[in-house]
């Protein structure tokens, strides 16, 4: 698939970080949620979307994001940041209140429109935990695309290796991969959201 025509991201702006139930779900805009492992690389994903290197806050330390961070998009739609699953530092109870705040918001918040960007780690490929969140959306059958990041970080033949690993396991959904380095998928992540909308 070509990907040469996409959408132009010619506004973006930060709007706010919820923890709970918040009149933004509810004002009728699409929601475009970004989820994956922690340091996976969510932040620097919509940055690279966007074109901006600190809109959405990125950091080497795992667990960073800690809310829902809302950002709003060529005035029409919004990228939603969450706080990465899976990061074995955090205390029991913070990994507790993450895994329940994304359940309520897949589950009881009641957004009806969106779309997931699951966000796996291309060096290291599927983990448990990715393999958890791909069949947790399936079974909601919540529309979602697979970005498989960092993938400047491999040589090419370990690139087409993880790729193929990656693909067995991902076979009934988009897989795309990317580097926010050199904006490698960029224009197809775009696409795909555009025709989303």
């Amino acid at each position: 698939m070509r990907y040469n025509d996409h959408m132009i991201v010619s506004s973006s702006v930060f709007v706010k970080s919820i923890n709970g139930t918040d009149k933004i779900l509810y004002d009728g805009k699409f929601q475009i949620a970004f989820v994956g492992r922690s340091n996976v690389g969510k932040s620097s994903l919509i940055n690279s979307l966007v074109g901006q290197k600190k809109l959405a806050r990125s950091s080497k330390t795992p667990g960073k994001t800690k809310f829902l961070d809302f950002f709003f998009i060529n005035n029409k739609f919004y990228f939603v940041d969450f706080p990465g699953y899976g990061f074995a530092h955090r205390s029991a109870d913070k990994r507790e209140h993450f895994r329940k705040l994304m359940m309520w918001y897949f589950e009881y918040s009641e957004v009806k429109h969106r779309m997931v960007v699951h966000i796996i780690d291309s060096v290291v490929g599927i983990m448990d935990f990715d393999r958890q969140m791909i069949e947790y959306l399936s079974k909601l059958h919540i529309d979602f695309i697979i970005v498989a990041n960092k993938i400047d970080k491999l040589k090419r033949e370990e690139r087409i290796k993880n790729l193929e690993e990656i693909k067995k396991e991902c076979t009934e959904h988009t897989l795309i991969p990317y580097s926010t380095v050199t904006n490698e998928g960029k224009s197809a992540v775009l696409s795909v959201i555009e025709n989303v909308l």
